[in-house]
């Protein structure tokens, strides 16, 4: 008799807004609303300010409480430890106080010290003119950021593997990371006192490092990581499984002592962030779908429907400290931002202080703790919950009016571990090329952190890795490893598969060349190049005169004649810029050395040499097809 009692009507009621919320999103054509903000609305709706339809029976609360921790988890696991952390410990005693300056990390702390002291004064003021009841909640409340809407907003500006992007994913990651243990001390303040009880909070970061430890040792000397592979099956799960009970592990420990389960949660996802190396693998989109797909969409749902409007309108000194708060929030921000300055123009120093002005799950998630606590009042939660609405729909459209549009950047995919590939690496981004890295394993992407260019760890696949680099925006790859038969295998990906047409690959044996052409691959000969290049300095040594270290100034450029329009020409008719230079032509098998008489004929093949914005010109209009 017990069942008839329990009805899934409201449940339904969810679920179903939580399916056409997104729907009814993606028709609104005039202003970008975050899909969250129109899952709180749906929620003031039918909740108890709304229609009624839905009251906070005791399976939606379960279920409300499961996606918000679930959303503190994936905050966690959103962190890619691998492109924020770098290298800094090679470097010299005189570039280290320089380098900290630069560490997104130092700027995110400091961004975020700021903030606080900021929220501090502002909480305090607003407790003396008797506006809230708690000043350091309210301080609390007002630092956080909302790191679910930095990401994705970066990640659609294509900002997240630049130094800029990463000084905001930092401070964002900061803000959230510091607020939940914060908020989670001051709980155990409140509710215990100052004992020693509050060192419980060591008890659960104990277990955070005993349990990346232990994971580390298993999957390095013990045969976790084959098990695993082996039932990660449609019916096994058993990664996604292990991550969802990890979860669970940290949620229940915090809540046995006595911590918020944020904090737990958050640790949880750090630890599987970690195991992964910073790489974006199936797990991380199967936990995805399980999170965004179900469980977060009925906390924010149900955020709506404990909206209280009546509370809010009856107090004046609710109403009163909305738009106080929406100020303050802004300032708050834009003010410690200040300090991009020093390295950013105004408009990109201002777009990143509006970025990081938004609030959304973090500053709920830290308004219903003070509700539930006594701290504030229904009515200035639901002022809280209005200004996060405010403030999430606002910052990013602030960001990306004043985030200046960049010109899309050609990247380059340089894929292997030769000591060749960081130096290559280095020139082709100084020509302001998006390049990426793709190492060979874990250990090799560690020890290439310090270039300050993404990597990424080809294990354990290589398709993966590919993926991850975004192999479909590169106009070349670049295979470099030290076999010529995983150089053979990458160009038969990238030709084949992704259809790249510009693929250039080492070479280590000659004879191999034949495989190489037969796929459309340019090669380089170590020791045929070499050679080529003494020749040419033997027989044009007027070329080489330019400069002592022609590797700091001059590119060169060899280019297959496909212009027609050419043929026939002498090199004294083509009109060629100043600063390029036909250093050889090789045709036949054979190399000319020319001068201004020679004649071009069809498929020879040009080297060129000069500055490199000419140089690539010229190498352009040989190559064109037709006229």
């Amino acid at each position: 008799m017990e069942h008839s009692e329990i009805s899934f009507v409201p449940l339904l009621v969810v679920v179903a807004l939580a399916f056409l919320v997104p729907i009814l999103l993606s028709r609104i054509r005039v202003v970008a609303i975050p899909v969250v903000v129109g899952e709180i609305i749906a929620g003031i709706i039918v909740g108890q300010s709304g229609l009624g339809l839905v009251d906070e029976t005791v399976g939606l609360r379960l279920l409300s409480e499961l996606g918000f921790a679930f959303l503190m988890f994936l905050s966690g696991l959103e962190i890619d430890f691998s492109s924020v952390l770098g290298s800094e410990g090679r470097a010299g005693n005189t570039d280290k106080v320089k380098r900290a300056l630069r560490n997104p990390f130092v700027v995110g702390h400091v961004l975020f010290g700021l903030t606080l002291i900021g929220s501090g004064l502002a909480a305090f003021f607003l407790a003396g003119q008797g506006l809230v009841n708690d000043a350091w909640i309210m301080a609390l409340i007002l630092s956080t950021t909302s790191l679910g809407v930095v990401v994705p907003v970066l990640k659609e500006r294509g900002l997240t593997g630049e130094r800029y992007g990463q000084n905001i994913l930092v401070a964002a990651l900061v803000a959230d990371f510091v607020s939940i243990l914060l908020i989670s001390i001051y709980v155990l303040l409140r509710s215990q006192g100052l004992t020693s009880e509050i060192l419980l909070v060591l008890v659960l970061f104990a277990a955070f490092v005993a349990t990346y430890r232990l994971a580390t040792f298993s999957r390095e000397h013990l045969p976790a990581e084959r098990i695993f592979e082996e039932l990660s099956t449609a019916t096994s799960q058993i990664k996604t499984r292990g991550a969802l009970a990890l979860a669970l592990v940290f949620i229940a420990l915090a809540e046995g002592l006595g911590i918020e389960i944020i904090l737990g949660a958050f640790l949880a996802g750090v630890i599987v962030s970690l195991l992964s190396d910073g790489e974006s693998t199936a797990l991380q989109e199967k936990l995805d779908a399980i999170g965004y797909g179900f469980f977060i969409p009925i906390f924010f749902i149900m955020v709506g429907v404990r909206f209280d409007l009546p509370a809010l309108l009856g107090s004046s000194a609710a109403l009163l400290l909305v738009p106080l708060m929406i100020g303050i929030a802004y300032a708050v921000k834009f003010i410690p931002s200040l300090l991009f300055r020093f390295w950013y123009p105004w408009r990109e120093t201002l777009a990143a202080g509006a970025l990081l002005s938004s609030r959304l799950s973090l500053i709920i998630a830290a308004s219903a703790i003070g509700l539930e606590l006594g701290l504030i009042s229904d009515a200035i939660n639901s002022a809280v919950i209005l200004v996060a609405i405010i403030t999430v729909t606002i910052s990013p459209l602030l960001f990306n009016w004043l985030m200046p549009q960049r010109e899309p950047r050609d990247r380059v995919v340089v894929i292997g571990a030769r000591s060749d590939a960081v130096p290559l690496a280095r020139r082709l981004r100084d020509h302001d090329l998006d390049v990426v890295l793709v190492c060979g394993n874990v250990s090799q992407g560690r020890q290439m952190q310090d270039v300050d260019i993404p990597v990424i760890c080809s294990q354990p696949t290589l398709a993966e890795a590919l993926r991850q680099a975004e192999i479909q925006r590169a106009r070349a790859i670049v295979a470099m490893e030290q076999s010529d038969e995983d150089n053979l295998r990458i160009c038969r990906m990238a030709r084949n598969i992704y259809g790249i047409e510009n693929v250039i690959a080492w070479v280590q044996d000659p004879a191999q060349n034949d495989r190489f052409r037969k796929l459309g691959a340019r090669l380089v000969n170590p020791a045929y190049s070499t050679m080529l290049m003494m020749v040419s300095m033997v027989l044009s040594p007027g070329v080489y005169s330019i400069t002592p270290d022609v590797d700091e100034t001059q590119e060169v450029r060899e280019v297959k004649l496909r212009n027609s329009s050419l043929v026939g020409q002498r090199l004294a008719d083509l009109g060629l810029s100043g600063s390029v230079t036909v250093l050889m032509i090789e045709r036949g098998g054979d190399v000319l050395t020319p001068d201004r008489e020679t004649r071009l004929r069809a498929n020879d093949t040009i080297t060129l040499v000069g500055s490199g914005s000419k140089v690539d010109e010229a190498a352009r209009w040989f190559a064109r097809n037709g006229a």
